[in-house]
């Protein structure tokens, strides 16, 4: 009995699983702690304080559940389905900029309103575009050091993708969506100049993105020196800091926060972080950190295992998920901290948002499916 135990221990990489489950549950609480005067104050909520609680509360409780759903698809039919998930994806990304279907918030049209809850398709896209490259990636593997035959079909679609991102518009979704496809083209076997051009070009096309566009410019400006316009573009990004110094090393403790009373915007999606380098301090922080650097060292040696067994769509979804994770938690660290200009991007399996939980949570089972099908495949190499 002991053995079968150890075995079915086995199957899949635990610390993968435990480290989730503290950001979620982390995340859980300070979502909560950040939302209780909002909540309060707000018409829609009727005054309940636990109103963002609960729904968090049900999107993570949905998103383990679709996860565990997720995990039992074997990767041989998740990357059958590629093509047609990202297709699907397009779909939505289109529906979203289309008045009268797409849901406006804030100036942005980002969601399909869906009863009781919003769809956020951006989000959806994310766990698309991992399994839509990496599919991509195996079958023109031969052609990788073509442009034409081998780049170009993907940089077309990626310039589809990130047009109608832009109409939203979602610009760190944009960004984040980019750096899955050329991450998991290089890791694939893209020719080292051509990531390079790449890279260049894309990077010369965000600066004109941000140049053009006059709110973009403003963000700039107000990242430069916050405290040159404190109550107006530096308003965001001042009070985040201010967050951060209140922290010091160990927080003022858990509730304990002032920049959650109205002074720090959209304290429990973007800038969760803030109020825990200001509750739990440095030390919070640095778990947080630690927590992430732990998901995504992992997902790439569930990869780099996947690759050495000749699973290549395995290896660079796992490795593809691990860019994602890391990506977005480094931009939206960035900007909490002052480092990146203020962007609104959420912190992964942390911050308020039910697209945002289920597709972390059903790209980390989709992981973990790679990892156990490694160790599958191991087992009977042993047998």
């Amino acid at each position: 009995m002991r053995i079968d135990r150890r075995a079915r221990a086995a199957e899949y990489d635990e610390s993968v699983v435990w480290t989730a489950l503290v950001l979620l549950t982390l995340g859980l609480v300070m979502v909560y702690s950040a939302s209780i005067a909002t909540a309060e104050s707000a018409r829609f909520t009727g005054g309940q304080a636990t109103w963002y609680l609960v729904r968090h509360a049900a999107f993570a409780v949905a998103a383990v559940v679709l996860g565990a759903i997720a995990f039992q698809v074997p990767m041989r039919a998740w990357q059958r389905a590629a093509p047609w998930l990202f297709a699907a994806g397009v779909v939505l990304l289109a529906l979203v900029v289309v008045p009268g279907i797409g849901r406006e918030v804030n100036g942005a049209r980002r969601w399909l309103p869906l009863g009781p809850v919003n769809l956020q398709p951006s989000e959806l896209m994310k766990v698309a575009a991992v399994l839509y490259a990496a599919d991509y990636t195996v079958r023109k593997h031969a052609l990788m050091h073509s442009f034409r035959a081998g780049l170009a079909p993907m940089l077309g679609v990626m310039l589809v993708v990130g047009w109608l991102l832009l109409r939203e518009p979602d610009f760190g979704a944009f960004v984040v969506i980019c750096a899955i496809a050329m991450g998991t083209l290089f890791l694939g076997g893209m020719n080292g100049k051509w990531f390079a051009a790449l890279a260049a070009l894309a990077a010369a096309g965000f600066a004109v993105l941000v140049v053009s566009s006059p709110y973009r410019v403003q963000r700039i400006f107000g990242f430069m020196d916050p405290w040159s316009d404190a109550f107006g573009r530096g308003y965001q990004l001042s009070h985040s800091l201010i967050a951060f110094g209140r922290g010091e090393w160990f927080g003022v403790g858990l509730g304990g926060s002032v920049e959650k009373l109205h002074y720090l915007p959209e304290a429990h999606t973007d800038f969760l972080l803030a109020v825990v380098g200001e509750e739990l301090g440095f030390v919070g922080v640095a778990l947080v950190v630690g927590l992430f650097a732990w998901l995504c060292l992992r997902a790439f040696a569930i990869g780099r295992r996947a690759a050495l067994l000749e699973r290549p769509f395995g290896a660079l979804v796992a490795q593809g998920i691990a860019l994602w994770l890391g990506v977005q938690a480094f931009i939206n660290m960035g900007v909490n901290l002052g480092v990146l200009p203020t962007k609104g991007l959420t912190l992964p399996l942390m911050s308020f948002g039910g697209s945002a939980l289920v597709a972390s949570c059903v790209a980390l089972a989709i992981l973990l499916r790679v990892d156990y099908e490694n160790r599958a495949l191991m087992g009977g190499q042993r047998t």
